[in-house]
């Protein structure tokens, strides 16, 4: 109040008028939905709008934007949850719905940007018109949009303007019109990841100033010595995954100086990498075959050499080290063995060499490193001390995860307070976990510490502040109770104490968590009832909840199962193995979206209520094994898919699929005992509420694998590629893949 907007911090104004005539709010921490009657409406002078990197989830693009008669630039991109904050993303629902006709009426428009907003669609008639009205287009980026419905046909008619046009991750499908490669001003062509687009390049009068062209993962046809000898002005040339003409790497590379951006990831070139003494600043050529050994040449100004996915042996060459513009180094997936040597310059960013056979030694100098990854290897041995020091006031990411470290944690890693993601799970670490992890709150974000032998207790020093989302001590030997100052971590989606020795109460206080997802309780020494909860509505976000394994002795008829029966989206229950007495409440069947129920194993009795035939979700269904229940089995729906091992060791129920009949007095048939071994097995092990959760839109689960920062490029760190070994996960799901992929485009294409 009482100052001139004007001065604000991205408003700038005419100096004649004093009308608003541009608005740059991208990366402001904006969130919630944009009604149609917000005062941005009112700005009728506005020219320029920049709205990108915010958190506009679930709004769809108003009709309104196209009221803006005078605009020149609009940038409504990557609006979803995470793109506020600048170091973590949860991946989730962006900007939805159709892209309004309106958008049409701003006829002025010189650059338009919806990338990002991968719950958008644009449907043909209304891209058609978008296509005929903005003739002065130059900038033309649409990226990660659905384009499914849309025939590229109406892509014949784009402005002779046009000079940079992005369509990457579209799901744009049919022949790519011949005619846009022959637009007299365009630099920037991109259509990267549209894998049924089909086409193929001029082969004759082709004179273009094209500077980039990205292809990959697409049909289209590619001749890469015509490509290369006819486009002079080439820089960037990613075609990773077409259809090549020849099957091994081209010998061009050896003596060509115009490109200095190559990507031929994804397309099954093998034999030896090619020697490369060309400017090539940036190299892609990930999953492929290449075998051997890397190259005895390489460019000195090489900033970027990715070469994940292969089958390349041996050790790193020493000439690798000494690159003095090398920035980022993706060697995962391959087959290197030895150690990990020293770089002579300070300019790596980022490391990534997971999944190799690295025995042993850290890297020790690379002051200015954000991103290590050595996941994934054989490196055994206590975590040095001096590690602790490297990229000490830069590096936000850090995984040593699945190797042979021993020892303790160092106490001096809490110096690295930059850090957002630790992962130092499945090793074989003892001892205590630092006091003062707890006190990394203010940037720590994910702390992955399962599966290891640490013992004593859990920190107790969670401050006000905490950004914890995820907390992951399952498999060690920790004992005491939970620490209360975890309610300091109003962020926290993920609580995983799995197979240690807790004990205490259930932690009813945590559920002011509002944010919490998941909460895995499960074999531990928790005791006593389960109640005294002080809102009508706890835990009002949970997806997983496990707390088998433990000694609960209580009711059905406690309040909790009241509340669980609120829990709609609830999509995972597991409370085997407890000591619970009475009926299975009816209210269970409220739990429509229910994926995963198990309460077999405890001393339940009575029938099993009708209403749980309404859980048509239900794709694992062990609840009742080893009970007192009786009567008839319900029918219809999923219950007719369950098998009589879902019903074991309850001898008074009968009917489908036991080969008891109601009324009749047989007792039930036991199983094999060989089916019995496998299952118990099975349970013995819990089940991986992980995989329950890949179901629920993408969350927080998703958002761990993009947390590093589009290159160079100035985003926010939420914006990552940080995928890398988890594109290999056997349960990917489409929208995950797509935004890898979209990070992925927007990562090898910064530079243009």
């Amino acid at each position: 109040m009482g100052t001139d907007c004007c001065g604000w911090d991205g408003v700038t104004c005419d100096t004649m008028t004093g009308h608003v005539i541009a608005v740059d709010l991208s990366c402001s921490g904006l969130h919630g939905p944009i009604h149609p009657n917000t005062t941005l409406f009112s700005l009728r002078h506005l020219q320029r709008l920049n709205l990108a990197y915010n958190d506009f989830h679930g709004s769809t693009i108003s009709s309104k934007f196209g009221g803006f008669a005078n605009m020149t630039h609009l940038n409504l991109s990557y609006s979803f949850p995470g793109s506020s904050n600048a170091g973590y993303s949860v991946v989730g629902p962006s900007f939805a719905g159709n892209v309004p006709s309106e958008i049409s009426h701003l006829s002025k428009l010189v650059s338009l940007d919806l990338s990002g907003n991968i719950d958008v669609r644009i449907e043909t008639p209304n891209l058609k018109r978008l296509i005929q009205n903005l003739t002065h287009l130059t900038e033309l980026v649409l990226y990660g949009i659905d384009m499914s419905s849309v025939s590229t046909n109406c892509l014949t008619n784009l402005s002779s303007s046009l000079t940079s046009l992005r369509l990457s991750i579209c799901q744009l499908k049919g022949k790519f019109p011949d005619n846009i490669f022959h637009l007299p001003n365009l630099q920037i062509l991109r259509v990267s990841y549209n894998y049924n687009l089909t086409g193929s390049l001029p082969t004759y009068n082709w004179s273009t100033p094209l500077k980039s062209l990205a292809l990959t993962k697409t049909k289209f046809s590619i001749d890469l010595p015509y490509l290369i000898s006819n486009l002079k002005s080439l820089k960037e040339l990613m075609v990773g995954g077409c259809n090549f003409i020849g099957s091994s790497y081209p010998t061009f590379l050896s003596n060509h100086t115009q490109i200095t951006d190559l990507g031929l990831s994804y397309s099954n070139f093998g034999g030896q990498l090619p020697e490369v003494t060309t400017n090539l600043s940036q190299i892609f050529s990930s999953n492929n075959s290449s075998n051997g050994q890397l190259v005895n040449k390489i460019p000195s100004n090489l900033e970027h050499l990715i070469l994940s996915g292969n089958l390349l042996n041996g050790t790193i060459p020493s000439w690798v080290y000494t690159i003095p513009s090398l920035r980022h180094l993706r060697l995962d997936h391959n087959q290197f063995t030895g150690h990990i040597g020293e770089f002579q310059h300070n300019s790596l960013v980022s490391l990534s060499v997971s999944f190799n056979n690295f025995s042993g030694n850290f890297l020790r100098t690379a002051e200015n490193i954000e991103f290590l990854d050595l996941s994934n290897n054989h490196i055994k041995g206590n975590i040095p001390s001096w590690v602790m020091e490297v990229g000490k006031d830069s590096l936000f990411y850090f995984s040593v995860s699945r190797n042979n470290l021993t020892g303790h944690i160092p106490s001096l890693i809490c110096n690295l307070s930059s850090l957002e993601f630790i992962d130092f799970s499945y090793n074989h670490l003892n001892n205590m976990i630092p006091p003062c992890l707890g006190k990394l709150g203010d940037n720590l974000i994910d702390l992955n510490l399962e599966s290891n032998n640490l013992n004593g207790t859990i920190p107790t020093t969670f401050a006000k502040g905490c950004q914890l989302r995820s907390l992951k001590l399952n498999g060690n030997q920790l004992k005491g109770a939970l620490p209360q100052s975890l309610v300091h971590c109003r962020n926290l989606e993920i609580l995983d104490f799995d197979n240690n020795k807790i004990n205490g109460t259930f932690p009813c206080w945590l559920e002011t968590l509002s944010e919490l997802s998941v909460l895995v309780l499960r074999s531990n020494n928790f005791h006593g009832a389960i109640g005294n909860f002080k809102s009508k509505f706890p835990f009002p976000n949970l997806r997983i909840i496990d707390i088998s394994h433990n000694e609960f002795p209580w009711s059905f008829a406690n309040k909790i199962f009241h509340v669980i029966g609120e829990l709609r989206s609830l999509k995972g229950l597991n409370f085997s193995h407890n000591n619970l007495i009475g009926c299975m409440p009816q209210s269970l069947g409220n739990l429509t979206n229910l994926e995963w129920l198990d309460l077999s194993s405890n001393k339940l009795t009575g029938e099993i209520p009708i209403q749980l035939v309404d859980l048509t979700m239900l794709a694992i269904f062990k609840p009742i094994r080893e009970n007192y229940l009786f009567g008839h089995i319900p029918k219809g729906k999923q219950f007719n898919t369950f098998m009589n091992d879902s019903y074991y060791g309850n001898l008074g129920l009968c009917g489908f699929p036991k080969t008891k009949a109601c009324g009749n007095v047989e007792g039930q048939q036991p199983l094999p005992s060989s089916t019995i071994q496998e299952d118990d097995f099975e349970f013995e092990n819990g089940f991986h509420w992980k995989v329950v959760l890949l179901g629920y839109g993408c969350g927080f689960m998703f958002g761990l694998g993009l947390g590093y920062l589009v290159f160079s490029s100035g985003k926010p760190k939420w914006l990552v590629n940080m995928v890398y070994g988890e594109r290999h996960n056997s349960y990917e799901d489409p929208k995950r893949m797509l935004v890898a992929e979209l990070i992925e485009e927007e990562f090898s294409g910064y530079k243009y």
